[in-house]
C-alpha cells in the first residue's frame, strides 16, 4: 500500500510544485491599429478565417484557454505563441516593410497550401480552427492576390516618384 502512495503521491506533488514556476505568457493587446485587418486588404470572409485559425498564435489578440495557466502546458503555450509572433504577427502588419509583407504572404500561401498551418497539435484541441479544403483555397487565393496588389502598388508608387523627379 505504501508503494502506491509513493507512485501516485510523487507525481502529484511534482505537478503541484511546478505550478509555482513562473510562466510569463506573451501580452495581450486589443488596440492594434497596425493590424492587417485595419489595413483594408482582408475581406470579411478571410478575416473570419484568420481570426478563427491564426490569431490566437499570430497576433497580439491571443485568447488564452484555461490550460495555458497550468504548468507544464503553460510553458508550451507561452513558447509557441512567442515563436509564432516572431514569425508572423498580424497585429504588427503595417510595421512590416513591403518586402517583409510579401515574404509573410508567401509563407502563408506555402504553409496553408501544404497543410502545415494551423498546426495539428493546435487543431487537436481547437477543432474550430481546422481549415477545410475550401477554406485553404480561399486563404491561398487571398494571399496570392494580396501579394499582387502590394507589388503593383509599390510599382505605381515608384512610377509616380520617377515622374515627380523628371519634372
Amino acid at each position: 500500500m505504501k508503494r502506491w502512495h509513493y507512485l501516485l503521491g510523487g507525481p502529484a506533488l511534482l505537478l503541484l510544485i511546478i505550478q509555482f514556476v513562473p510562466t510569463e505568457l506573451p501580452a495581450v493587446e486589443t488596440d492594434n491599429s497596425g493590424d492587417i485587418i485595419a489595413s483594408g486588404i482582408v475581406s470579411e470572409e478571410v478575416t473570419k478565417m484568420l481570426k478563427t485559425s491564426c490569431y490566437n498564435c499570430h497576433s497580439n489578440e491571443t485568447e488564452y484557454p484555461w490550460y495555458s495557466h497550468v504548468a507544464p502546458s503553460s510553458w508550451l503555450v507561452a513558447r509557441d505563441v512567442r515563436i509564432a509572433r516572431e514569425e508572423l504577427n498580424f497585429s504588427l502588419w503595417q510595421d512590416y516593410d513591403m518586402i517583409e509583407q510579401l515574404e509573410k504572404l508567401d509563407d502563408i500561401y506555402l504553409e496553408v497550401e501544404a497543410g502545415k498551418m494551423p498546426l495539428g497539435i493546435y487543431t487537436l484541441v481547437h477543432q474550430s480552427a481546422k481549415l477545410d479544403d475550401a477554406q485553404r483555397k480561399v486563404i491561398i487565393e487571398w494571399a496570392e492576390a494580396t501579394m499582387d496588389v502590394i507589388a503593383e502598388s509599390e510599382e505605381d508608387a515608384e512610377s509616380e516618384e520617377e515622374e515627380v523627379n523628371e519634372e
